[in-house]
């Protein structure tokens, strides 16, 4: 059973969970709570997160985020932005939420799901807390309800994955030539990485220091096979190349990648280092 909070300070808005927060980094004030919040007031003739009078800080889980709230022109309704770290830390946290609302994603424009209310065919909510103090221009953000979720390490898991943040570039239509960076990740993890595709990865041996930098159309087939000049990686990282490069620039960019760290850690083809690590280039093939 859910008990009532003892420990709220400021007048409180329970927010249902959306995609809002997600996908912009936002969420609308309703309009009674603008009355209740002084936000008329507070911040008059905000219209733009450019507008210094717009900023204030947004406390959670004891950490500060920077924020705006704005006015949308030629109405009464504000919007409260927060920066992407929040954002992804929600993510993090409503996780049921977040892989809702990218099934509502995936599901448009196919016919079969059009006139679907997706919250009604999967019925579960996720509440948000967000106190105001007017005085300090400071907002307070408490998770107050989080739904269990289902197979929860595979959720993570997806949550970090390149995989979500390329569905992400889809919809919310970003189409600059961008590289999906992912993170170091330990060996016993790359099964996870399904529909790693086009990519430059690196392998770290870290008993024999020893880093390898590859190029791979699918990376869970290219590390499952037998990788001579270093068969004890135990740690590996990935980047997803823009859509649209071929393999030829592919390979043209793990050989210059390759050159690069040649001339940073020791190697094979005695190219002229500055050791700035006690690690070995393990690469064969080094451009002159």
């Amino acid at each position: 059973m859910k008990l009532e909070r003892s420990d709220i300070g400021y007048p409180l808005w329970r927010k249902k969970v959306d995609a809002t927060l997600f996908k912009d980094g936002a969420t609308p004030i309703p309009k009674w709570l603008c009355e209740v919040w002084s936000i008329n007031t507070t911040f008059i003739n905000c219209y733009s997160k450019k507008d210094y009078n717009s900023k204030t800080v947004i406390y959670y889980n004891k950490k500060m985020y920077a924020g705006n709230v704005v006015q949308i022109k030629n109405q009464k309704m504000y919007r409260l932005f927060f920066e992407r770290e929040l954002s992804d830390i929600l993510k993090d946290v409503y996780l049921m939420s977040y892989m809702r609302s990218i099934e509502q994603d995936l599901r448009k424009g196919k016919p079969k799901y059009l006139g679907q209310d997706i919250e009604i065919e999967i019925p579960f909510w996720e509440f948000l807390d967000i106190e105001f103090n007017s005085s300090k221009k400071s907002f307070h953000l408490k998770s107050y309800y989080i739904q269990k979720p289902v197979y929860i390490e595979l959720f993570k898991e997806l949550v970090k994955s390149h995989t979500l943040k390329i569905i992400d570039d889809l919809f919310n239509q970003k189409k600059d030539f961008r590289f999906v960076k992912q993170d170091w990740e330990e060996r016993r993890k790359l099964k996870t990485q399904i529909e790693a595709k086009n990519v430059i990865y690196n392998l770290i041996d870290t008993k024999n220091r020893l880093i390898y930098i590859g190029e791979a159309e699918n990376l869970v087939q290219r590390l499952n096979q037998n990788r001579d000049v270093i068969t004890n990686w135990d740690y590996y990282r990935f980047d997803c190349l823009p859509a649209g490069l071929t393999r030829t620039q592919r390979v043209a960019i793990e050989r210059l990648l390759i050159r690069t760290f040649a001339s940073f850690f020791p190697n094979k083809k005695g190219i002229p280092s500055k050791k700035v690590s006690e690690y070995s280039l393990a690469n064969d093939k080094i451009d002159s």
